[in-house]
């Protein structure tokens, strides 16, 4: 169905839906840095021994002939004749990391069980089967989540821990030899069984679509380090997960075929830099099919058109598989992009290494303001279950933030959660905060974010599951009451972590910008405040992370602060202080508290230093080029890219896999998969008159055709279709170009 020419070829021909970028080979500075890269990986432990990957093969043959005595048993049980029960067969086919074979020590193992159209998923896969795993000795922490989005079975076998899923063919017999690569696998097929295949199907077509495996899989092994290293590895939190990864690197490698991991690493982070999201990353042509199943398209669908970072699975039906990623997580990974590249060219450079790109990001020396949500249960089952839920709801509290404050108040999430040893069944998150940056402060602004975390609260106890003792406290905290046992070993550090890559950047921007604006000063005393404060916006808008620069000794407590419960939050945007080289304070200040003796800092403010992030807006208007001389990354940005639109309101862009058809309403009846804005719930104090959201459009970027990719350019749909002209709507913020214009001039 999709078009010849985009198709996968070997023997040195195209793979992807566009001309490679360049056929260079390896010099022998890739190959020596190659081996670098390869020995760091070896030296992290993220290979396992060759005794562990035995073990895995034993218990999946294991696994395998478990379900084959299954499927034989339902059988002959629901009275099939002998001939049929004979040739009853399942099979089990792996996906995932470990299919991929970029897994680590202790990785889960993702399968797959297909069975044929009498072995039903709730009555024999979630029945029979987990019945006679439940009588295996070498089965342990056995857990069936029958509801979830794709539906799973959870357990260890032998140790070694297994997500089993189940997929139930429209077939009376499973062929050993079963080709699920095969879109006629589908025919018939519940949406169940669809999602559960489609694991399977996108992974074993990546492996297909990437011109050298073994180059592949050293290079996404290192970019999935680095991502967790630098906290940017997290589906459920609005960042990427594995699969996102391993798509984005895929691409990579098409685009450079015959180059070893040092250079795929180094162009990663120069093409996704320059890469104008929302056009989508894609491996190949996205098929309309032949089985009239929904595929990405934001030409035809309104949800398609919201998402922010398009990642395309290469099977059919075709999805976004970033459909979680916000304004905020997208503007963290962008940063994140940068300072991956410069790194890369410091090294070419010989003055960074392999250490310098995989440097922890110092998290809670980033901000002066974060909000901490606690979690607890009863007991070790409830709290799973509702430590699960509430992750799967922490990326509508950033995204109904987002909206409420029009994007002027920025949250960082922490993509894992920390557990005080001395309160069982308890867990907290953080999200950093921020004003946004390169914005002008009007005295007086106020953004009253109350409602929001009151809203957010009530939807999570909506939760179908809720038993007594599910508890979720929302609360303020300031950097130097961060809680001691979110640090290594429950110690909390008595001065900023030592030098990186992050504080010399910080540093050197600090510097230069001094200098910028003393020379601007003496060359100009009428203009010299102006000039000075324009120097400070440029020197901040480099990184993310130049105020883990300015901790102060007096900020660090070392006592753990009680927890407390908030029922409001409010977040307060102060005045310039032009004394502090800061044009982004802010204060945030505590609403009504439930337990105010509780909180020994519940009268402090602190101001938020300021951070000038480069707008995503830029990413989408210019591409610069000027330290590359493939001068055609340009052309690669193809696929169905048209204007983003205002969300009507802050909904589920889609369904968390373990947690869709969980949320209640008030009257106990079933909420699908959203929760509602509610206009009320938002108090906008400020002279800037702003108007309500429900006509507003938050457009990512301004242009007009000029966005489009030339038609020429385009990965067609197979059925061809034209897209219909889209209405542009004016966007109600006005935004920071000052990247952009800073691009134009170094492209010019």
């Amino acid at each position: 169905m999709g078009s010849p020419a985009l198709s996968n070829r070997n023997n040195g021909q195209r793979l992807g839906i566009t001309e490679p970028i360049s056929l260079g080979g390896p010099t022998e500075y890739d190959v020596i840095k190659t081996r670098e890269l390869e020995k760091y990986l070896q030296d992290a432990g993220l290979y396992e021994s060759q005794e562990e990957a035995v073990g895995r093969e034993e218990v999946l043959g294991r696994l395998d002939q478990i379900v084959k005595t299954w499927v034989k048993t339902i059988s002959r049980t629901k009275g099939l004749n002998e001939q049929l029960v004979h040739e009853a067969n399942a099979k089990i086919f792996t996906f995932g990391s470990y299919r991929l074979g970029v897994h680590g020590p202790g990785a889960d193992i993702d399968t797959l069980c297909v069975g044929p159209r009498h072995a039903t998923r709730e009555g024999d896969f979630f029945g029979e089967l987990h019945r006679m795993l439940s009588e295996m000795s070498e089965v342990t922490e056995l857990h069936p989540v029958p509801d979830a989005h794709v539906p799973v079975m959870k357990f260890k076998f032998s140790g070694v821990s297994i997500d089993l899923l189940y997929a139930q063919l429209a077939l009376w017999v499973v062929p050993e030899d079963l080709d699920i690569s095969q879109d006629s696998i589908l025919q018939n097929a519940d949406e169940q069984t669809v999602r559960s295949l489609n694991g399977c199907r996108v992974t074993d077509q990546i492996l297909r679509l990437v011109p050298n495996i073994q180059s592949f899989r050293t290079t996404l092994r290192c970019m999935r380090l680095w991502a967790k290293c630098r906290g940017v590895y997290s589906n459920v939190t609005g960042f990427l997960g594995g699969i996102n990864w391993a798509l984005l690197v895929a691409r990579i490698c098409q685009l450079y075929p015959n180059a070893l991991p040092n250079m795929l690493v180094s162009r990663f982070f120069r093409v996704y830099t320059q890469w104008r999201w929302p056009n989508p990353v894609m491996l190949c042509a996205i098929e309309d099919g032949s089985l009239g199943l929904q595929v990405w398209d934001p030409r035809r669908y309104i949800k398609d058109k919201y998402h922010l970072m398009p990642i395309i699975t290469p099977a059919y039906p075709s999805m976004n598989s970033s459909y979680n990623v916000s304004a905020s997580t997208l503007r963290i990974m962008l940063e994140e992009f940068q300072r991956g590249n410069e790194i890369c060219e410091a090294m070419e450079a010989n003055k960074a290494d392999w250490d310098t790109l995989f440097e922890s990001y110092a998290f809670f020396e980033a901000y002066k303001n974060y909000l901490q949500i606690d979690i607890s249960a009863e007991n070790a089952d409830d709290f799973r279950k509702w430590k699960g839920w509430v992750e799967s709801r922490l990326r509508q509290l950033t995204l109904k933030i987002e909206r409420y404050t029009y994007d002027m108040l920025q949250c960082h999430p922490h993509p894992g959660d920390f557990s005080d040893r001395m309160r069982p069944f308890h867990s907290s998150f953080f999200m950093g905060l921020q004003r946004k940056q390169g914005v002008p402060v009007t005295e007086g602004e106020q953004f009253d974010i109350r409602g929001t975390v009151e809203e957010f609260k009530n939807a999570v106890n909506h939760y179908t599951l809720l038993k007594p003792g599910m508890e979720i406290r929302v609360s303020h905290v300031k950097r130097r009451n961060i809680p001691n046992f979110v640090f290594p070993g429950g110690v909390r550090p008595l001065r900023p972590s030592k030098v990186t890559w992050d504080s010399r950047r910080s540093s050197e921007l600090k510097a230069s910008g001094d200098a910028q604006a003393e020379k601007s000063c003496e060359g100009n005393g009428s203009d010299s405040g102006q000039k000075r404060k324009r120097a400070d916006d440029n020197v901040e808008s480099d990184s993310r992370d130049a105020k883990s620069l300015h901790l102060c000794s007096d900020e660090v407590c070392e006592a753990t602060p009680p927890i407390s419960n908030f029922s409001s939050f409010s977040t307060k945007c102060d005045s310039i202080d032009a004394n502090k080289n800061d044009n982004n304070n802010v204060k945030i200040s505590l609403g009504k508290i439930e337990n105010p003796a509780d909180i020994p800092y519940q009268n402090g403010q602190t101001e938020v230093s300021s951070r000038c992030n480069p707008p995503v807006n830029s990413l989408f208007s210019a591409v610069n080029t000027s330290s590359s001389k493939e001068g055609v990354l340009e052309k690669i940005m193809v696929g169905p890219c048209v204007s983003h639109q205002a969300l009507p309101e802050v909904d589920e862009l889609e369904d968390d896999l373990e947690y869709r058809h969980q949320v209640k309403d008030l009257s106990g009846n079933m909420k699908v998969g959203q929760m509602e804005a509610s206009e009320e719930s938002v108090s906008v104090a400020t002279p800037v008159s702003y108007s309500n959201g429900a006509g507003t459009s938050t457009d990512l970027y301004n242009g007009g055709s000029e966005e489009l990719e030339p038609a020429e350019l385009m990965a067609p749909f197979s059925n061809g279709t034209p897209s219909p002209p889209v209405a542009q709507r004016k966007p109600i913020i006005r935004l920071n170009f000052t990247s952009l214009a800073k691009a134009a001039g170094k492209s010019s």
